[in-house]
């Protein structure tokens, strides 16, 4: 979970305001009696701060400056280990702003991304609320992902549409083949038996396989792989590991896909 702070008050539907609990104050008094910066010798002389125009980047024409977002990129646990919470976070530099600005209008939103969806804190807090330079980020890298597709080499492992490219082709997997494929993915790296994969591709279902009917599932999903069969590779007397090669990618949405508890 990370947070945002901004003295304009904007509505997101994204946006969840959070209860925030008393903290200690942060004083301004050593950021208003600092010393001002001294010219070099023989410097031109600058013209006083209040004479200065004011200079507030990127505000088109015909518009003003009415506040701005301070975006901060950190979850609970990260808090924790800094001897702090996120509420406590947000009410300091609540106080801070009061402090420098009295007249600043201040208001908290937090922003929430499935547990466990990775990225960087801050990339996630600007997505959440709607940042527009993200969003645009975001749709410029979907666009460069389309383009991948219509030349790609290799696999391509495309777990939020459901579906596996092999230099640019369709693999055909039947949904039971991708959903065995996506469970070896979703676990790269350790070995899965076959008891695990009846346990959950095929939890519910009135026919249960046999161990024997895995293996058959499996050299399918091999044979439709072709040259790049041994992303699946069989360790003797376990089960089975997906292992990524470099000429192989796997796309996910923001969300873990379902199969992943």
């Amino acid at each position: 979970m990370s947070l945002a702070l901004a003295p304009v008050r904007t509505t997101t539907a994204a946006r969840t305001e959070a209860p925030l609990t008393a903290a200690p104050r942060i004083s301004g008094s050593a950021i208003r009696s600092a010393a001002p910066l001294q010219a070099p010798t023989g410097a031109a002389p600058t013209a006083p701060l209040a004479d200065r125009a004011p200079r507030v980047r990127a505000v088109p024409e015909g518009t003003e400056a009415r506040g701005f977002v301070l975006y901060v990129g950190i979850d609970e646990s990260k808090a924790d280990v800094d001897g702090t919470t996120l509420h406590r976070i947000v009410e300091a530099l609540r106080a801070l702003t009061g402090e420098i600005a009295p007249s600043a209008e201040t208001y908290a939103a937090v922003a929430l991304a499935p547990a466990g969806a990775g990225g960087r804190d801050v990339d996630v807090v600007r997505l959440a609320l709607q940042d527009p330079a993200a969003l645009a980020k975001q749709r410029d890298a979907g666009d460069a992902r389309a383009d991948a597709d219509r030349h790609p080499n290799g696999v391509i492992i495309d777990i939020s549409r459901k579906r596996v490219l092999l230099d640019g082709e369709p693999a055909g997997l039947t949904y039971k083949e991708f959903e065995l494929l996506q469970f070896l993915v979703l676990r790269e790296g350790r070995t899965i038996d076959r008891h695990e994969l009846i346990d959950n591709l095929w939890a519910g279902e009135e026919e249960v396989p046999s161990e024997r009917t895995i293996d058959v599932h499996v050299r399918r999903l091999r044979s439709k792989l072709a040259h790049y069969q041994d992303i699946v590779r069989t360790v003797r007397g376990v089960g089975y590991r997906f292992d990524r090669h470099a000429d192989v990618s796997i796309r996910q949405a923001s969300t873990p896909s379902p199969d992943l508890y």
